[in-house]
């Protein structure tokens, strides 16, 4: 059946469960939680992804994420893809959601923040590279290099 979803309105009201590959395709929006991570400076978590990842392979983000399970609410998610791709545990906060109409296809975009220790063991099937920016340092990276849907639309929100 594949990875099931919540499909939900522009104002994150659920309509139901449908498989998340077919909300892709016909352009239903579902939930996604990310997490935007902070050190204890305040410097910004950027990383590369993997080139074997399906989606958006070797372009650079400003956040982690994935989508939101049946029945998990945004932190959870947010807190379990942070386990999964950085190997830390945190609590992520939730800041906002919005609906993302760019990338694959539309989606309710749950953006937390995390502050993470440096020390990390980061999945190298999921992230090829990662570094510490500052504020400024991002808004220019934001402008020259290449950047998922994603990491636009939750920065500049």
């Amino acid at each position: 059946m594949g990875e099931l979803v919540v499909r939900v309105d522009d104002q994150d009201c659920e309509l139901g469960v449908v498989n998340r590959r077919e909300a892709i395709r016909v352009g239903r929006p579902y939930r996604v939680a990310v997490t935007v991570c902070r050190d204890e400076r305040r410097q910004i978590l950027v990383h590369r992804r993997s080139e074997r990842v399906s989606r958006f392979p070797g372009l650079y983000e400003v956040e982690l994420g994935r989508a939101v399970n049946v029945g998990e609410p945004y932190e959870l998610a947010a807190a379990r893809e942070l386990a999964e791709e950085l190997g830390i545990r945190a609590l992520p906060r939730l800041l906002f959601t919005f609906i993302n109409r760019n990338g694959l296809s539309p989606h309710q975009l749950g953006v937390h923040e995390a502050v993470v220790p440096d020390a990390m063991v980061p999945d190298p099937d999921e992230v090829a590279w990662y570094g510490w920016l500052t504020e400024p340092e991002l808004r220019r990276a934001l402008l020259e290099w290449r950047f998922t849907p994603d990491s636009h639309e939750a920065f500049s929100q």
